[in-house]
């Protein structure tokens, strides 16, 4: 079944656009004419997300919470013994996503074929990722894919709630940064050149806070355009050198020793491949495949070289928690718990259970930094401020006694 968009004029000749959805261009014209439809024009509507070459691609963009619902109703519908094929008609006609709508339609046309459920999805990377069509690869092979289709829909939904408590955490030190930006800007760049006139009236001697004030002003309003280059440039040049593998090493190495932040990514990187991996695994994918897929999702290159060195171990008949450990980037706790899991033969349950601790402290880390941020935000706003009004304020005061 395909999507085909139509532009049109109904019965009383009013301009019709809109999608519809049948097995072939012909039924999609048999099925406007029946419906009163006068076609203008009609085209089939394609992904542009999958590898072969499409002629249309769309801006929407299938989000992490349409993806976990989508899932959440393909589980439903496979548990209920819905054949994949009518369950993904039943998924084209349930979703608002046009994007996802039309991804859906070209899996369901692939696997009617022959193809595999997981076969179809790998063809669209930029939706479904590794994990994803592994865990539903091992579904497809253990045939208990309801079951990991639903936790495949828990740990997209967790993923997502992570997600969305960091933007939550960064975004009120962000807008304080850029009102305070915004507003010494103003302040350097028309009040000061203001008041600037005036202390130069009084041919005398300036305080070091003023001349630091006035020398600000000054530059910023004969270089403006430097400052705008040069903020442009160094990043320009701080992103492209983070991109080497030289720079992102460092990069990577400067964030687990920055205060607050080293100790956030290191336990947001843990709780990511405790809870990967300890899904994977759940889900029947082998250890080796699953450390592949985890050590892509590890985002600091430090401690997913140390996945790496994991997965060689275990290749070679070694521990997984050996080079974890040894790499010194892994909590203690973490590669205590790894250790015992790997003894007792229980290491899946070992991982979900770290994986909620660390996700716990996570969340309360999370939800403490933005009041920590808070106050020290006001200080260094208020400090700013400060050094401003005194940098006027104490030459008005000379003034003021000098006139007198």
């Amino acid at each position: 079944m395909a999507i085909f968009k139509y532009t049109g004029l109904d019965r009383t000749g009013k301009e019709v656009k809109a999608s519809i959805n049948s097995e072939g261009l012909n039924q999609a014209k048999t099925k406007l004419k029946t419906m009163g439809i006068m076609l203008i024009s009609i085209s089939e509507q394609k992904s542009g997300t999958n590898k072969e070459k499409t002629a249309l691609n769309f801006g929407d963009n299938v989000s992490v919470d349409d993806l976990a619902l989508m899932t959440r109703q393909l589980a439903t519908l496979v548990k209920a013994k819905i054949q994949i094929v009518e369950a993904l008609s039943a998924l084209m006609d349930q979703t608002d996503n046009p994007k996802l709508r039309v991804i859906l339609s070209e899996i369901r046309g692939k696997v009617n074929e022959g193809v595999s459920l997981a076969q179809a999805l790998a063809q669209y990377p930029k939706v479904f990722d590794n994990v994803y069509v592994n865990m539903v690869e091992a579904g497809e092979q253990s045939g208990n894919l309801e079951v990991v289709l639903i936790r495949l829909a828990d740990f997209t939904s967790a993923q997502l709630a992570l997600k969305n408590r960091i933007k939550g955490a960064i975004t009120y030190p962000a807008i304080m940064v850029f009102i305070g930006a915004l507003m010494f800007g103003i302040i350097f760049t028309v009040v000061i050149p203001k008041i600037t006139k005036i202390f130069r009236s009084m041919d005398k001697e300036l305080p070091w806070m003023t001349q630091v004030c006035i020398w600000i002003s000054d530059f910023l309003l004969g270089y403006w355009w430097l400052v705008i280059l040069g903020s442009f440039a160094s990043y320009y040049l701080f992103k492209r050198y983070i991109m080497t593998k030289k720079g992102e090493a460092w990069w990577h190495r400067m964030i687990l020793k920055m205060p607050i932040v080293g100790n956030l990514s290191t336990m947001i990187n843990v709780s990511r491949f405790c809870s990967t991996l300890a899904t994977l695994l759940n889900s029947g994918v082998p250890i080796l495949a699953a450390l592949s897929i985890v050590k892509n999702l590890v985002a600091n290159v430090h401690m997913a070289a140390a996945v790496e060195q994991a997965r060689v171990q275990i290749k070679e008949g070694g521990s997984m928690s050996a080079p974890l450990k040894e790499c010194g980037l892994y909590p203690s706790m973490v590669t205590h718990m790894i250790t015992l899991g790997e003894k007792s033969g229980e290491l899946e349950p070992m991982l979900q259970i770290v994986s909620e601790n660390y996700e716990d402290r996570v969340n309360n880390d999370l939800n403490g930094l933005t009041s920590t941020l808070e106050p020290i935000m006001m200080v260094l706003m208020g400090g700013a401020v400060a050094f401003v009004v005194f940098s006027v304020v104490v030459p008005m005061m000379d003034l003021n006694s000098f006139n007198r």
